[in-house]
Formats: structure tokens, C-alpha cells, sequence
């Protein structure tokens, strides 16, 4: 299900689509709204606390590729990553 809510502007290489840490964040809050998915769950899922969770979906941590992908089996997702050229259009 892609994020209908990503502008053009949330593409990682543009100067205006901020962090990648916060793009991987906003992606992964998007998922949980729209599967109602509460941190708490998601805690659990984890098998850490909620603090945790909280930390990882602040968008102030480092996250590493363990972390998302721990997230990522919790939520029983699968992450798409494909890179392009900056100038090329999504679709």
C-alpha cells in the first residue's frame, strides 16, 4: 500500500525532505494509523518497553538498519527502497 500522503517533496536527496531518519519515522507512523497499530502493540510486538518505542518514533535517534528492521517484523511490514536519480519524477 504506498503512503498517499508522501509529496514529491518527502524524496530523500531533496533539500527539502529533511532527514532520512525522519522520512523512515514518518513512513513507519503512516503504517501504524493506518493498520491501528498503538506503540503499545508495537512494544509488545518488539518485545521492548514503550519508552523504547517511543525513543525510535521520536525522530531524534540514529536509527540503525537492526532497529528498522526489528520495527519493520513487528509490524509484519516489508520496506520498498529503490534509488533514482534526483531529477527523475516518482510515479
Amino acid at each position: 500500500m504506498r503512503n498517499p500522503f508522501r509529496s514529491e517533496s518527502s524524496r530523500i536527496g531533496d533539500p527539502a525532505a529533511g532527514d532520512l531518519g525522519r522520512l523512515v519515522v514518518d513512513e513507519v507512523t503512516w503504517y501504524m494509523r493506518e493498520n491501528k497499530v498503538t506503540r503499545g502493540e508495537l512494544a509488545q510486538a518488539m518485545g521492548v518497553s514503550p519508552g523504547r518505542v517511543s525513543q525510535i518514533l521520536s525522530g531524534e535517534e540514529n536509527l540503525t538498519l537492526r532497529t528498522l528492521c526489528s520495527v519493520v517484523e513487528a509490524l509484519g511490514a516489508q520496506v520498498e527502497f529503490a534509488l533514482r536519480p534526483v531529477d527523475e519524477a516518482l510515479t
